[in-house]
């Protein structure tokens, strides 16, 4: 791992453990309601300032807190075309699958890849540092499930390239 990419992590996870002291909190205007404050914004009292921590223009993390719940939005890189397009299938599909990952948004926060919601609630069935260490774990398997998807991709297209190129050639040059 490369010293940017520790030093990304390391304030990642430093800023997500701090975020995850989460309590209950009751809706102030609605009786028995318990919402997600940083996903409602009812009460501005109990918003945190949200935190960007950036590793370059193209890879940043946004972390939204608030007393009850925690907001985590990832902008994975994308160097090129190709990088882009594998990212949105990627994240296409687990967001199609968010009920299978309890924390997974269905829809990621507007300049961000994909999102996921911490409650009170997800902080108290599970332990927090295992949450946080899910989120680092996936920003980390990410790139390389990307990177692999690329290469795959670059192999097959390869393939396919050199046999359309050999029957052409054969079909063109039959002597007979």
């Amino acid at each position: 791992m490369s010293n940017t990419l520790k030093t990304y992590i390391a304030a990642v996870r430093a800023t997500l453990t701090a975020a995850m002291c989460l309590e209950n909190f009751a809706s102030q205007h609605v009786e028995r309601h318990n919402k997600p404050e940083v996903e409602a914004r009812a009460t501005p009292e109990v918003l945190l300032a949200p935190v960007v921590i950036s590793r370059n223009e193209n890879e940043k993390v946004l972390i939204e807190g608030s007393i009850n719940s925690v907001r985590v939005s990832i902008k994975i890189k994308q160097a090129d075309e190709i990088e882009r397009i594998l990212c949105h299938k990627f994240t296409r599909f687990m967001m199609m699958r968010a009920e299978n990952f309890v924390i997974l948004r269905r829809k990621p926060v507007e300049g961000y890849d994909i999102s996921f919601l911490i409650t009170n609630f997800h902080t108290e069935q599970m332990y927090k540092h295992k949450l946080v260490d899910f989120i680092i774990q996936f920003m980390e398997e990410v790139d390389k499930e990307i990177s692999e998807m690329k290469i795959s991709l670059n192999a097959r297209a390869r393939i396919v390239a050199e046999s359309v190129w050999r029957n052409d050639l054969a079909g063109r040059f039959r002597f007979g």
